[in-house]
């Protein structure tokens, strides 16, 4: 009895659920080709195809509590109190979420790539290294003595950068 009251429901759940699976599917694809066309290692193909499928999850949940009777007037209220919370609670936190929204801008616009030399025009601290790693939060920079130096992203943005050398990497010696 229970499952002939919620049958248009369940089967409307379960093309909702084989659509999520489609779009999840495709923009996997997408991702890993836009990446692997741009040089971009697998670690941060990952991660951004992580960061997308964590967003199409919740509107797939927002969608399925539309099917299953919530009000739109209720949902609405429920995610903009919980992003209210969010928001106050991440405040506190606005440089890790720059530096993740800065590694996803990087992810498909950023024009160097692991291996390249590049020279950071920063007039406290400038750095020349090689770019050795491309994470959520920060780029791995080897430098010529051998110290490896962390930058975060958010701030690569905001520098001026130089390509002093295109996959430097190669001809960096006995450090890797």
């Amino acid at each position: 009895m229970f499952f002939k009251n919620l049958q248009s429901e369940i089967l409307a759940s379960a093309i909702l659920l084989l659509v999520f699976l489609v779009i999840r599917l495709l923009l996997k694809i997408s991702i890993k080709k836009i990446g692997r066309k741009s040089g971009i290692n697998d670690a941060r193909i990952g991660l951004i195809s992580r960061y997308t499928t964590f967003t199409l999850f919740l509107v797939f949940l927002l969608i399925l509590a539309y099917i299953f009777g919530a009000e739109l007037e209720n949902l609405t209220v429920i995610f903009s109190s919980v992003f209210a919370v969010l928001g106050v609670g991440l405040f506190a936190v606005w440089s890790i979420l720059s530096n993740i929204t800065s590694g996803i801008i990087m992810f498909f616009s950023f024009p160097y790539k692991v291996g390249d030399k590049i020279k950071i025009h920063d007039k406290d601290a400038p750095i020349e290294a090689i770019i050795e790693d491309i994470r959520a939060f920060q780029l791995l920079l080897r430098q010529d003595d051998g110290d490896l130096v962390t930058y975060p992203n958010n701030l690569i943005l905001q520098k001026a950068v130089t390509l002093v050398k295109k996959d430097a990497i190669e001809h960096f010696g006995d450090m890797h």
